[in-house]
């Protein structure tokens, strides 16, 4: 599509501005992210489905892709249905005729019968235009529990990938790139201790990382171990 300017979702739908391939930790997910940006760049799969459990990068990896776009001038739109599902399917008409668009939680939809037709119309339209749909859920095609047998059918019509949870070594390693991305350092012994005392789920870390760093910009101290047992009570 030839059209240099960004594609504007007029429903207060924001991409995160440290989600990006250059600050996802890979692990065993190498394949799907190349893939994501490929179709960033207009290569590649015309569908890819991604699915895993929270926290495994698959909301990361779709507004990856919606930024990579931009500089290769082709026009993207990041779709959480969590937030969209009441607006119904015909927040998707015309979105078809857009380079990239990446819809996630797809698996929201499931039961859902105006849904469920609008995106299997949906996947027949942006096919038509040759352009690229990638699509995130918590579960794989055939456990989505999908009523429509043609919805079914196509979400498995490309390439499939299960997005795996990092090992402990990688979500610090991806702790401290975030810390960084912010501004201030983390120690190995300070991760670590996060790690083993909150949740494991990658998205719960970065928000309490989040959390941790305005506190410690309020109290004018460093992110330590006794500051984290204050401020969190453990």
């Amino acid at each position: 599509m030839n059209n240099t300017a960004p594609f504007q979702l007029p429903l207060g739908v924001s991409l995160r501005d440290d989600a990006r391939f250059e600050n996802y930790l890979t692990g065993a997910n190498g394949l799907a992210r190349a893939m994501l940006q490929q179709a960033a760049e207009g290569e590649g799969e015309l569908l890819l489905y991604l699915w895993g459990i929270p926290g495994v990068g698959c909301t990361h990896l779709l507004q990856a892709a919606c930024h990579a776009s931009e500089p290769a001038r082709r026009t993207a739109v990041y779709l959480p249905l969590q937030e969209l599902l009441h607006l119904g399917p015909g927040i998707l008409d015309g979105m078809e005729h857009l380079d990239l668009v990446c819809i996630d939680s797809v698996q929201l939809v499931a039961g859902n019968k105006q849904w469920e037709e609008g995106l299997f119309h949906f996947f027949n339209r942006i096919r038509a235009q040759n352009n690229r749909l990638v699509v995130a859920a918590s579960s794989a095609p055939r456990q989505l529990g999908i009523k429509l047998p043609d919805l079914a059918s196509r979400l498995s019509w490309g390439m499939v990938f299960q997005l795996h949870a990092l090992p402990d070594e990688d979500k610090e390693r991806a702790l401290q790139l975030r810390a960084q991305a912010r501004g201030f350092q983390l120690s190995g012994e300070v991760v670590r201790y996060l790690i083993h005392h909150a949740s494991r789920d990658m998205g719960d870390l970065f928000g309490l990382l989040d959390r941790l760093d305005q506190a410690s910009l309020s109290a004018k101290r460093k992110i330590t171990i006794p500051f984290i047992k204050q401020e969190m009570g453990w």
